[in-house]
């Protein structure tokens, strides 16, 4: 009887100790040997030479912090606080969780006017049709980084997401949230209107990445699917500069999912034109299938600027 109890004590020691050591690894992000111990005859069988037993560890491989994306550049009283933020360099990556995002809209989403040139001036979102009071929605899940009234844009509300992405909604007739509450995507938002700058009721769609506006379209297809166009995406300049697009048509879409596919398009992109006799900014715009004012931007010069023979131009669609 002596035997036995003491055969269950040592049995319980044992298992103490095991649980003890596993717990205090299992709280380390090392990778650890498996822990290997002897246990003793009298435990298993009688006249049985002791044995090893032998038990792995596997290590955490979760992060210990979530990413604080209000952490910088969170402020609530701008529209765009990275105005002077100049670090991003290209091409940048965004990465998506989702395979799919919820539509803003509770309606067959038809786009009115795309990213793109438009009556001289940049538009920097795309327009989606809808009916002053339809509801509108977040695309994902963020926190509500602006939500007021902001000049051109009427209402709106500015959503950061947990990628670093912002998502704006203009135009608003009503405002459904307040800044810094945390928002699932497909959450009511607000209502839609025609405030602001705007002719006639539809929703501006802003989306942009440190202060750098992408063509939406770039990101997210817009038909029925409502899929993430790829879960890793390699941003250019060709698609956060407006003047390199028109808002009468879509661009032709070629999704960079790797930093090298995206350096490789962009120098491919990339061409030297060399001003000849009698050339003008719009015969050349003409010639190379740019905008006049995507040659000024690339080159840093004015329309009317005046042009020399021999001059190089760097051409990027």
């Amino acid at each position: 009887m002596f035997r036995l109890i003491a055969h269950m004590k040592y049995i319980l020691f044992v298992g103490a100790l095991f649980i003890g050591i596993i717990s205090s690894f299992a709280q380390s992000d090392e990778a650890t040997e498996p822990i290997k111990i002897m246990v003793p005859s009298t435990i298993l069988k009688p006249n049985i030479a002791p044995q090893e037993i032998e038990i792995p560890l596997v290590s955490s491989t979760k992060s210990k912090e979530a990413i604080d994306i209000k952490a910088k550049y969170w402020d609530t009283t701008v529209y765009n606080p990275y105005k002077d933020d100049t670090g991003t360099s290209f091409p940048f990556q965004i990465n998506f969780k989702d395979s799919t995002f919820h539509s803003p809209v509770n309606r067959e989403k038809v786009i009115t006017s795309r990213y793109g040139w438009r009556r001289g001036r940049p538009h920097k979102g795309i327009d989606i049709d809808l009916v002053t009071g339809d509801s509108v929605f977040a695309i994902l899940s963020g926190i509500v980084r602006f939500a007021q009234y902001n000049g051109g844009h009427g209402r709106a509300v500015v959503v950061r997401h947990f990628n670093g992405l912002e998502t704006t909604y203009a135009h608003l007739s009503k405002i459904g949230v307040k800044v810094n509450d945390t928002v699932a995507k497909g959450q009511y938002i607000g209502k839609g209107g025609n405030t602001g700058r705007s002719f006639g009721s539809h929703l501006h769609l802003v989306t942009s990445f440190n202060g750098h506006y992408i063509h939406p379209e770039y990101l997210f297809d817009f038909s029925e699917s409502n899929a993430v166009r790829s879960q890793e995406i390699w941003v250019t300049k060709k698609w956060t500069r407006p003047a390199y697009h028109s808002a009468r048509r879509q661009s032709k879409l070629a999704v960079h999912t790797t930093k090298e596919e995206a350096i490789a398009a962009a120098e491919a992109q990339r061409k030297i034109y060399i001003v000849k006799r009698g050339d003008t900014l719009s015969r050349i715009s003409k010639r190379n299938n740019v905008t006049i004012a995507s040659i000024c931007q690339s080159n840093s010069i004015r329309r009317n600027a005046t042009l020399r023979i021999g001059q190089k131009l760097i051409i990027e669609p």
